[in-house]
C-alpha cells in the first residue's frame, strides 16, 4: 500500500477535473465513508472520501455503496452546507497528505458562505473535517480530537482549525542537482529519503534507489518524479499476496502487474472488495460469530454421536451373548462373574461376562435388552448423524455466505435463519416492506445477462422464479457456492467460461485453481420437499474447470 503524499499530489491532479462542479447530493454509507455526487464538465461524478484507518483514501468510484435508510448527523450537516454548491478550489498540502476542496454554497436565506472541506489521509489519524472559510473554524467532523487526545491541535466544533504539524523535510523538487549528488553520494537508505524528503513512502524510496542504480542520477529522479505527478502508469502489483500500488511502474518489486488507465479505477481495484468486506464485518459481526459458534457446537456433536455410534454397532455381540447363555443355562449358576461357552458359529471357546447377583435367565434376557436398546439407539443415531451433518452443511454454506456478502445481502440472511427458527430478528420501529431479492447482475464479454445469488433467499427466487426453463444454470461441483444462471439457452463458449468462473469466485473455493464447475439446464434442476433454502439436486449435468480471476469478475460486474 502506499497512499503517500507524492500519491496525493497525482490524486489531486487527477481530481482537478471536478473543479467547478456542483455537489448535487451527498452520501454517508457508514461512520468512516463520505460520497459526493458531483456534475462537473458534463458528466456525473461520485468523488469517495474514507477515514478507515487501514483503508484511508480519496478518489472517483464508479461503484454503489448502499445507504443507510436514515443518514448520520454528519452527512444531513454536510448536505445543509454544501448541497447545491460549488467547488471553487481544490488544493493540496505540497507533499502531505491533505486535501482541501474549497465550496461556495448559500444558506437557508439564500445568502452565500463559503466553506472548506479539509480531507486529512493519514492512515489511523485521517479525518475528514468541515471548516467556515471566513474565521477558519471548524463546524464538524467525522472524528473529534479533545484536547486530552491529542495536545498538538483540538479538533471539535467552534474550535480554530489547525493543520497537521509540519514534518520540515525539503520536497524533492525544490531541490538542486548538485543538492542532490551530494545527498546520494554516501549510501543512502530508504529510510534516508524519508527523513530527507517530503511525501516518500518506503514503497516509493525503495523504487527511486532501485532506479537511480539503473541510469543517471539526477536524470533518473526527475523523471520518477515527473512519472508519479502525472501519473503515467497507475500500477498494481501482488508480491506473495501483498498489495501494492503506485501512480508509476514499480520496477523494484517482481508479481503480477496489471496497470490501469487512472488512480481512481487503480483504488477501487485496490480497495473496493477489502472495504466491503470491512462494512459487512461491521454489520454482520454478530452473526459470523454465532454462524461459528453453532458450526463449533455442530462439531462437536457429531463427534459425540459417532462415539455412541460406536458403542451402539456392538449389538450382534449382545445378541450372540443372549443367545449362547440361553443355550448354556443349565452350565453355570448364580454368583458367578464369567462364564466359558462354545461359540456354536464359530466352533471356538467365548468367555461371557455375567452378573453375579442375577440368576443364568436372568443374564440371557439383560443381553437381549441390550441388544434391542442398542439396536433402536443405532437408528436414533443414524437419524441425528444425517440431521448433523446436514446442518454442518447448510451453516457451513452460510458462513461461505457472510463471508462474501454484499452488506445489502446480510438481512437477506438473517431473515432466512429466523424463517428456518434458528435466529430471533432485532426489533424494528419501522415495518419493513416485503422486496424481492436481488440477485447480482453481471453482463459476459459477448453481451449476454449472468446473474448470481448471494445468499439463499437469492438463489431460490433466482433459480426457481426468475429464470427460464430453458436458462443454463451453473454451481461449484460438491463444494458451497452460488446458484449463478444464464439468461439464454445457447450460450457461447466465452460467456460460459465467464459464468463458470463466477461461480468459482462466490464460492468456498475461491482463492483455489482449477474449480470443477456444474452446468446444466435449468429444467433439471430440482428441490426436494422439505429441504432447506438453497439445496437443489440436478441432473444431465456438464463439467467446466476454471480458475477464479478477479479482475475479469470486476470487468463483468462494471459492464
Amino acid at each position: 500500500m502506499a497512499f503517500d503524499g507524492l500519491f496525493t499530489s497525482a490524486m489531486t491532479k487527477e481530481l482537478s477535473q471536478l473543479l467547478s462542479g456542483r455537489i448535487t447530493k451527498i452520501h454517508q454509507p457508514n461512520a468512516l465513508e463520505v460520497i459526493l455526487h458531483i456534475r462537473a464538465k458534463g458528466g456525473n461524478h461520485k468523488l469517495l472520501i474514507s477515514i478507515h484507518p487501514s483503508y484511508a483514501r480519496v478518489h472517483l468510484t464508479e461503484q454503489t455503496v448502499e445507504n443507510p435508510a436514515e443518514p448520520p448527523m454528519f452527512c444531513m450537516l454536510l448536505r445543509k452546507h454544501l448541497e447545491g454548491g460549488f467547488i471553487t478550489a481544490l488544493q493540496h498540502m505540497s507533499g502531505e497528505r491533505v486535501l482541501t476542496l474549497g465550496i461556495e454554497s448559500k444558506n437557508e436565506i439564500g445568502d452565500t458562505i463559503y466553506r472548506k472541506l479539509i480531507i486529512e489521509v493519514m492512515g489511523r489519524h485521517s479525518n475528514l473535517i468541515l471548516v467556515d472559510t471566513e474565521n477558519d473554524k471548524i463546524i464538524d467532523s467525522l472524528k473529534h480530537l479533545s484536547p486530552s487526545m491529542n495536545s498538538y491541535r483540538t479538533v471539535l466544533p467552534g474550535q480554530q482549525y489547525i493543520a497537521p504539524p509540519p514534518q520540515n523535510k525539503q520536497h524533492m523538487n525544490e531541490v538542486t542537482d548538485d543538492e542532490l549528488r551530494t545527498f546520494f553520494a554516501n549510501a543512502v537508505t530508504a529510510k534516508d529519503i524519508m527523513n530527507r524528503f517530503i511525501g516518500f513512502s518506503p514503497l516509493h524510496a525503495n523504487e527511486l534507489l532501485h532506479r537511480i542504480q539503473q541510469g543517471d542520477l539526477v536524470e533518473t529522479i526527475r523523471t520518477f518524479m515527473e512519472e508519479v505527478y502525472v501519473a503515467k502508469h497507475p500500477t498494481y502489483k501482488e508480491v506473495e499476496g501483498k498489495a501494492y500500488f503506485s501512480p508509476t511502474i514499480l520496477t523494484h518489486l517482481t508479481g503480477k502487474e496489471t496497470t490501469y488507465p487512472n488512480l481512481s479505477t487503480l483504488l477501487d481495484r485496490v480497495f473496493f472488495a477489502r472495504a466491503e468486506r470491512d462494512r459487512v464485518k461491521q454489520q454482520a459481526g454478530d452473526l459470523e460469530r454465532w454462524l461459528t459458534n453453532e458450526l463449533d457446537k455442530l462439531k462437536l456433536k457429531l463427534k459425540k454421536l459417532d462415539k455412541d455410534y460406536e458403542r451402539a454397532s456392538k449389538l450382534h455381540e449382545f445378541q450372540l451373548y443372549g443367545e449362547l447363555l440361553m443355550a448354556n443355562l443349565y452350565q453355570f449358576e448364580k454368583g458367578v462373574e464369567h462364564v466359558t461357552v462354545d461359540n456354536y458359529y464359530t466352533g471356538e471357546k467365548v468367555t461371557i461376562p455375567v452378573s453375579p447377583r442375577k440368576t443364568p435367565i436372568e443374564n440371557a434376557q439383560s443381553y437381549y435388552t441390550k441388544y434391542n436398546k442398542a439396536k433402536n439407539a443405532l437408528i436414533m443415531i443414524k437419524e441425528q448423524k444425517q440431521k448433523t451433518e446436514d446442518d454442518i452443511s447448510y451453516f457451513d454454506m452460510l458462513a461461505q455466505q457472510v463471508q462474501q456478502a454484499a452488506p445489502a445481502d446480510i438481512e437477506e440472511i438473517r431473515e432466512e435463519l429466523a424463517e428456518q427458527g434458528y435466529l430471533r430478528l432485532r426489533a424494528s420501529k419501522k415495518k419493513k416492506k416485503p422486496t424481492k431479492p436481488a440477485p447480482e447482475k453481471f453482463m459476459s464479454s459477448t453481451g449476454i445477462a449472468i446473474s448470481v445469488g448471494k445468499n439463499n433467499k437469492q438463489n431460490d427466487y433466482l433459480t426457481f422464479k426468475l429464470a427460464k426453463k430453458t436458462d443454463i444454470w451453473l454451481h461449484t461441483k460438491d463444494i458451497p457456492g452460488s446458484h449463478v444462471v444464464i439468461h439464454c439457452d445457447t450460450p457461447d463458449e466465452t460467456t460460459l467460461h465467464e459464468a463458470a468462473m463466477l461461480s468459482a469466485y462466490f464460492s468456498k473455493a475461491r482463492e483455489s485453481s482449477s474449480v470443477p464447475v456444474d452446468y446444466t439446464d435449468i429444467r433439471q434442476v430440482k428441490k426436494p420437499n422439505g429441504s432447506k433454502p438453497g439445496f437443489v439436486i440436478y441432473f444431465e449435468q456438464k463439467t467446466l474447470f476454471v480458475t477464479p480471476d478477479e479482475n475479469l469478475i470486476l470487468q463483468l460486474k462494471n459492464k
